[in-house]
């Protein structure tokens, strides 16, 4: 995949998010009538793009009836050894950007088990409140 594309209500709150998170902008860039960039990070690559007139995102993590794109998830299985941790200081990150608000924490770090592996998992949403999958490989079953 080459990116993935988000819109945004505020682009410059979006890339202070983002750049919290480990992204950096690449470039900035015009499409027709609004601001763009892209952004690289945590092994992947994000377009953002400013919504003039936006209006609120449907609550894709809490409404269970929801259809569409559920979230945008990041392995950070090789950035750090503890996902609470992290979380921590991905808080305390964004609480010195004055133009952002408090990280909301979606699902607190839980394990869970897919197919033969296990995994850390969080949810946390971005400054539109998008919802954003952290995860960290554990185990695989039957290693040790």
């Amino acid at each position: 995949m080459h990116h993935v594309s988000i819109r945004t209500a505020n682009i410059h709150h979006a890339i202070a998010f983002y750049e919290q998170l480990g992204f950096t902008v690449c470039d900035r860039f015009t499409t027709g009538y609004t601001l763009a960039c892209w952004m690289e990070g945590l092994d992947s690559r994000i377009e953002l793009i400013q919504i003039p007139q936006p209006k609120p995102a449907p609550d894709a993590f809490a409404d269970e009836h929801y259809v569409g794109y559920y979230h945008l998830s990041f392995d950070l299985t090789e950035v750090t050894p503890d996902l609470h941790g992290w979380l921590e200081s991905l808080k305390a990150r964004i609480a010195i950007v004055s133009d952002l608000q408090p990280l909301k924490i979606l699902l607190e770090p839980t394990q869970q088990q897919i197919g033969d592996r296990i995994l850390e998992v969080a949810f946390i949403a971005d400054a539109d409140g998008l919802p954003l999958e952290l995860i960290r490989f554990l185990s695989k079953l039957g290693n040790s």
